[in-house]
């Protein structure tokens, strides 16, 4: 095959690479930021799932999403098809850098499907999500790797003459290097630090601090969450047993701390078939039995003292239960009576029928001054909530 016959492929490759890397960078967008899109057509099932693929953390390097790097590989390997003729131009003389584009291919190639190869490692064994596209690209990045050499001696050789050339070129233009080199380190970090491309990245950082967290170190003794005579008053529906639930209680001890006129209004909403008779099964075990032993507490002074304990031990029975009643000071014999009183259990199918009535049919759920919000906010969205129904910092 002629040299221009290899170029001329590549072209054709990148062209193709780059559609389909535009194609993944509105899937990505879709994915993340469109609530109301429909699936892609490369969303066929739990494993071949390109919309799955695009919301995990692994869909974007140093802050930027994948698809845009393969946008700069492609645009950049067309780019070196072109460079001979590009400088010939009076005012392109820098481009004389170029002197073996060919080969500049064959290892940017290289490295671009070591990468693929990685990333499909990641896909199938860690997150378990194939994109069919992504998988294409990879063949791509791989045929653009192999076809501009004429055979092994010239393809190892690309790599000796890439390196060659590369010091050649920052000793010709140093401060052109050093230039570049920080303006590209300036705008990763800034990237990676700011998420400024992915916003729905940035938001998975911030809870998962939280995740982390093993203890509520916000928590607080007693029966009110904020300032008991608040005019911005969530009202929270939660479970025990629902290990996001434990994270946004720490985000909202966190910040409702922060303000002045905010407060925490708790609703049990156990999904455990034991008190919750609208249910077919159980989802969370022991859920019934949390609640009453936060609403015991409550009767004793330290609901949410309690609360932040039970989230964080989930005990499934009385014997388990001691420890928490001993570390909050309670009394024992009263915790266990108010626990199997007519009251608490009245408590509990009255804040159940509470939430049937707002159909609310999963936890966390809140309403902040009557806005209904579904599932875990970060701290960033939880505190741009509050402020927009008048909550003021302290």
């Amino acid at each position: 095959m002629a040299i221009d016959k290899r170029k001329l492929t590549v072209q054709i490759l990148s062209v193709i690479g780059f559609a389909l890397t535009i194609k993944l960078a509105m899937i990505y967008y879709s994915a993340n930021y469109d609530k109301y899109a429909l699936s892609s057509f490369c969303s066929i099932n739990d494993f071949v799932d390109c919309d799955g693929a695009a919301k995990t953390m692994v869909s974007q390097f140093l802050g930027i999403p994948l698809a845009y790097w393969g946008m700069l590989f492609y645009i950049t390997v067309l780019f070196l098809t072109f460079v001979d003729k590009l400088k010939n131009a009076k005012f392109l003389k820098f481009l004389e850098v170029f002197k073996n584009p060919v080969a500049y291919i064959t290892v940017i190639g290289t490295f671009a499907f070591i990468v693929s190869m990685t990333l499909a490692g990641i896909s199938i064994f860690k997150i378990k999500k194939l994109c069919i596209l992504c998988v294409i690209t990879y063949l791509i990045d791989f045929l653009i790797a192999l076809i501009p050499a004429k055979n092994i001696k010239d393809y190892f050789s690309s790599f000796k003459t890439t390196f060659f050339d590369f010091i050649d070129g920052v000793k010709k233009y140093p401060k052109t290097f050093v230039i570049l080199l920080i303006l590209a380190i300036s705008m990763l970090t800034y990237s990676e630090v700011t998420n400024c491309f992915t916003p729905h990245i940035k938001r998975a950082k911030e809870i998962k601090k939280f995740i982390l967290m093993k203890e509520n170190p916000y928590k607080i003794d007693g029966n009110i969450l904020g300032n008991e005579n608040a005019d911005v008053i969530i009202e929270l529906y939660s479970d025990y047993g629902c290990p996001i639930c434990s994270v946004h209680n720490i985000i909202l001890h966190k910040i409702v701390q922060e303000y002045q006129n905010v407060k925490v209004i708790h609703y049990n909403l156990p999904f455990d078939i034991t008190c919750n008779h609208e249910l077919s099964m159980t989802m969370h075990p022991g859920g019934c039995f949390m609640s009453k032993a936060a609403l015991a507490a409550g009767k004793l002074g330290n609901y949410w003292g309690m609360s932040s304990l039970l989230y964080e031990n989930h005990p499934m029975n009385e014997k388990e239960l001691i420890p928490l009643i001993e570390k909050l000071g309670l009394d024992k014999d009263k915790m266990f009576a108010y626990m199997n009183s007519k009251e608490i259990d009245d408590k509990i199918q009255e804040q159940l029928y509470k939430s049937y009535e707002l159909n609310i049919d999963a936890t966390p759920t809140m309403f902040v001054n009557g806005e209904k919000r579904l599932g875990i906010l970060s701290q960033n969205e939880l505190q741009k909530l509050l402020e927009s129904h008048g909550a003021k910092r302290k």
